[in-house]
């Protein structure tokens, strides 16, 4: 066997993701999609949406549609339903193979598409029709099994949004440094997963709910921060092997103690932003978290498409 060198170690090879000519493919029209929807969805057969059992349901004469006749699920007649009932699909006017396409496009771009580019690309009618698709996929990404990082774990904050000197003239706020900025915390395991969510301070007591809440304390081997002195204390109070970077001496990487990684999807996060959507308003903004997250954390997912419409 070929021994790997040292810059394939370092260098992993790229998973392929679904290409525009299999997804054309795959999904040549509406029964193909609901084919792969319903084995994604139910891989062992339809199960009710109601009392999440398979017991006694049945298919009916309408396509894609059935029927439980369990005893706590009938209200006079079976309980019936359709493929889409409870997920992100369901009463949607647009044909599923519109929604695979855009949630295809939002996968497979690196830093995200602007709802205005779905617009272009789908002919949808209006902006708020691509606007509201796009959010009820971002939705649909958060991770419901989410699981607390081990090893070693890097975490760090950053602050979204603009420079106040770039603002208008009658939008400036005259507030110097992080002042009328988002916080968002984040914390990765090296070679793992990410999970940040936007916090409203920064404060010592935010911080370490945060870090009780994603870390396994258990299984950690090192939490890495910088000079945040929101992250004192971490190792009398929380029981961590603490260690930190002294960002403003200088300081970034001590050993295996630095903030490197977190601070790479920091970038990955802004250049999205800046680039791609150049806005993102506080109400709107874990959602679009939840998309990086998503995409970062399925970066080895050869079927990340799959995975996504599994989650629906």
């Amino acid at each position: 066997m070929k021994k790997k060198s040292k810059h394939d170690q370092h260098n992993p090879k790229f998973t392929p993701q679904l290409t525009i000519g299999q997804f054309e493919r795959m999904f040549p029209d509406e029964d193909a999609c609901r084919t792969y929807l319903a084995n994604r969805r139910w891989p062992n057969g339809a199960v009710c949406p109601r009392c999440n059992t398979q017991d006694h349901v049945y298919s009916i004469t309408k396509p894609w549609h059935w029927e439980c006749a369990n005893p706590e699920c009938r209200k006079g007649n079976a309980y019936r339903f359709s493929l889409t009932v409870k997920t992100i699909f369901e009463n949607t006017k647009y044909p599923l193979r519109v929604w695979f396409q855009v949630f295809h496009l939002m996968l497979t771009s690196r830093k995200g598409i602007s709802a205005l580019q779905i617009q272009r690309m789908i002919g949808s009618g209006s902006y708020s029709t691509a606007f509201y698709m796009c959010h009820r996929l971002r939705a649909s990404m958060n991770d419901p099994e989410f699981r607390q990082l081990m090893g070693i774990v890097e975490i760090d904050e950053t602050y979204m949004g603009g420079k106040d000197a770039n603002r208008h003239w009658d939008k400036k706020q005259h507030i110097r440094g992080t002042g009328g900025k988002i916080p968002v915390i984040g914390a990765i395991s090296r070679k793992g997963n990410v999970v940040c969510q936007m916090i409203e301070h920064a404060d010592m007591p935010t911080l370490h709910r945060f870090v009780n809440r994603v870390v396994d304390k258990d299984k950690v081997e090192l939490v890495a921060t910088d000079e945040h002195a929101g992250y004192q204390y971490l190792s009398r109070w929380q029981k961590l092997p603490h260690e930190t970077v002294n960002h403003r001496e200088g300081e970034y990487v001590r050993g295996l103690v630095h903030t490197n990684t977190m601070e790479s999807f920091w970038s990955l996060l802004k250049r999205g932003i800046v680039g791609t959507y150049h806005n993102v308003s506080k109400k709107y903004l874990p959602l679009y978290l939840a998309e990086f997250s998503f995409r970062f954390n399925n970066r080895h997912e050869a079927d990340i498409f799959g995975k996504a419409i599994a989650g629906c």
